[in-house]
């Protein structure tokens, strides 16, 4: 089983998150499991984390559509933070829009964290979800 010490999932979708949850205990031993429903409130909580020392979660999970700040005002925001690890970010989204799809390489290409990009529903999550980059997610 994998270990990591640290996981966000920023979903503001309550099933989502428990189901994410509820697949992470399968492959992944984590006791930092933290749940946010929008990037604001995950890009503080990074923010505290870099300014008391804390380590960033190793692996993120984080949806597209979300109020107050979605996914890709919380990209804008988090790319710009002062990171000394690599970060696997986990894209997920219900979303068929092309343009999600393209903004999502967009980001991958500018960004030196490793991005994948999931589809919703999350059918189940694989231990090279949390290790590198996947192109794309099939069910």
């Amino acid at each position: 089983m994998k270990e990591i010490n640290s996981i966000y999932i920023i979903d503001d979708d309550h099933i989502t998150v428990f189901g994410i949850k509820k697949m992470l205990k399968t492959i992944v031993s984590c006791n930092d499991i933290e749940a946010f429903e929008n990037g604001r409130l995950a890009l503080d909580s990074l923010r505290e984390r870099i300014q008391t020392g804390v380590p960033a979660p190793e692996v993120i999970f984080l949806d597209i559509n979300m109020p107050i700040m979605d996914g890709w005002e919380f990209l804008e925001e988090f790319v710009t933070l002062d990171l000394k690890d690599k970060i696997i970010i986990n894209v997920i989204t219900s979303s068929i829009d092309p343009s999600d799809y393209q903004k999502w390489n967009d980001f991958r290409l500018k960004c030196w964290h490793y991005l994948n990009f999931k589809n919703k529903p999350i059918y189940r999550i694989e231990v090279t979800d949390l290790n590198r980059i996947n192109i794309t997610s099939l069910p």
